[in-house]
């Protein structure tokens, strides 16, 4: 089977909180792209309305947390996969060299946010 993934994943596994409105759920973070993140489905999850729900997350042992807008695209039982429709400077300069670290390609690094760049100019 051809790989369609355009976008390095990083696996890095830290507790989330996912909020949509006044709800919110415990989660954990599984893997993370540029374009992207896949969580763990909480316990008592529910599906929410089509509105974009807020991921937060720190990184490691620090006081630096990302904060991003998502878009549910697949439940899958005990994973969530989510589009990232909305990201601060902040937070996406700390992902980008999340995956920047973790990918330890500087060209494919470069190439990804190329198309990330091509992405939202065609939207």
């Amino acid at each position: 089977m051809q790989e369609r993934r355009q976008f390095s994943r990083v696996i890095y596994r830290v507790p989330a909180t996912i909020r949509q409105g006044d709800r919110s759920w415990s989660s954990k973070v599984l893997d993370l792209s540029l374009k992207g993140a896949l969580l763990s489905a909480p316990i008592d999850w529910t599906t929410g309305n089509n509105e974009d729900y807020w991921v937060t997350f720190s990184l490691g042992e620090s006081d630096i947390t990302l904060d991003m807008e998502l878009r549910l695209i697949q439940e899958n039982g005990e994973y969530l996969r989510f589009l990232i429709d909305h990201i601060d400077i902040d937070s996406a300069s700390h992902l980008k060299r999340l995956v920047e670290l973790n990918v330890g390609n500087d060209d494919l690094l470069h190439r990804e946010l190329a198309q990330l760049t091509d992405l939202k100019d065609s939207v």
